[in-house]
């Protein structure tokens, strides 16, 4: 069984390198941000992304979702859209052997495996608490009857940092329900020359399918089953409430921090640790990989206050100073759980099994 969950892992691996390898096909550069949507798919998580247009968002969804045999869509949020734009309706249709007529509902766009939701703060906050329930709930509800939607389920919604006139800012329940804010970034000189040579000729390379459904729910089983010693998880732990201004946080947070992160910073924390050690191929977490996903995860969960605004403070630094901190703080707690973790690993064989993790 040791060996049959060694070779699971190692498939896995594997299998996301192709993942990779492909999107890199469509896609120029944006690696980074590649392996977070990877790492928040394993977890079933959703992701916020945030960048300027052009940026190769939508075509960096849909290659993700090409390579892993998933169904893509997309809905363009507008002020005028209707939440049943985006749940499906119930709608009157004549029976042609009957000529009864009788109620059928018709799907929407969020019935689907991965869904865009492009500039998702530009429709009204009635259409967005129709998605909020479908990314929380993984349903939707239309008229008296409560849906299912397909799995997996995966959200990645869009907004432009500029443009803000005329737009719905999202509420901070919603913003807690993204497992990863990720900032998208311009290209490099040399990316921005790979881009137009690819873009501008006859033909355009497409990125093939690698990873099987099975294989799929195979890795998201091994990042639930994955073991967290609990010197790891109290780092996560700990990391997410150092966001917080309370009386025992740090001088730097109280003063520039309004407001930080709740519990479900620190599931996330140790949800996506145990996805990104999945993508290194090792059976256990380690705080570099809680260290990995902070400022995805806690970036849109930290509210900074005006103080911090004037300061030209970024939630990313106030981050950074944390696991400095942090960090710092936890040499000595590192030295003595060192002989802990090795034992951990050489038990997280024996933990880390499944009956049928070698037969998805």
């Amino acid at each position: 069984m040791d060996t049959d969950i060694e070779q699971a892992v190692s498939k896995v691996q594997k299998l996301c390198q192709q993942v990779r390898e492909q999107v890199a096909v469509e896609v120029v550069g944006q690696t980074q941000v590649v392996d977070q949507m990877i790492i928040a798919l394993l977890c079933q998580g959703h992701c916020l992304l945030v960048g300027v247009p052009g940026l190769a968002k939508t075509l960096m969804v849909q290659a993700l979702a090409n390579t892993m045999k998933l169904s893509f869509g997309r809905i363009q949020f507008t002020p005028d859209l209707m939440p049943t734009d985006i749940t499906g309706t119930e709608i009157i249709q004549e029976s042609a052997e009957t000529g009864q007529r009788e109620m059928q509902f018709q799907p929407g766009p969020l019935f689907t495996n991965v869904l865009l939701a492009d500039e998702i703060n530009r429709t009204p906050p009635k259409t967005q608490a129709a998605l909020l329930e479908a990314m929380q709930e993984r349903q939707v509800t239309v008229g008296a009857r409560t849906r299912e939607l397909d799995s997996p389920f995966f959200v990645l919604a869009t907004q432009n940092p500029i443009e803000q006139d005329g737009t719905y800012p999202l509420p901070e329940a919603q913003l807690d329900r993204f497992m990863f804010q990720l900032l998208i970034d311009y290209p490099s000189e040399e990316e921005e020359l790979e881009i137009v040579q690819r873009t501008t000729g006859v033909t355009r390379p497409v990125a093939e399918s690698v990873i099987e459904p099975q294989d799929l729910q195979l890795a998201m089983r091994l990042v639930r089953e994955m073991p967290v010693a609990s010197h790891v998880a109290h780092f996560a732990i700990r990391l997410a409430r150092l966001t917080r201004p309370d009386q025992d946080a740090p001088t730097f947070i109280q003063e520039h921090v309004a407001w930080g992160g709740g519990p479900r910073s620190s599931q996330h924390l140790v949800l996506g640790a145990k996805a990104h050690a999945l993508l290194k191929g090792r059976l256990s977490v380690d705080y570099q990989d809680v260290v990995a996903v902070a400022a995805p995860v806690l970036r849109h969960r930290i509210r900074l206050n005006y103080a911090a605004i004037a300061s030209q403070l970024t939630a990313d630094e106030i981050i950074e100073r944390i696991v400095q901190n942090l960090s710092t703080n936890n040499d000595a707690d590192i030295d003595n759980h060192s002989a802990a973790s090795q034992d951990h690993r050489d038990q997280s064989s024996k933990v880390f099994r499944s009956e049928d993790v070698s037969n998805p």
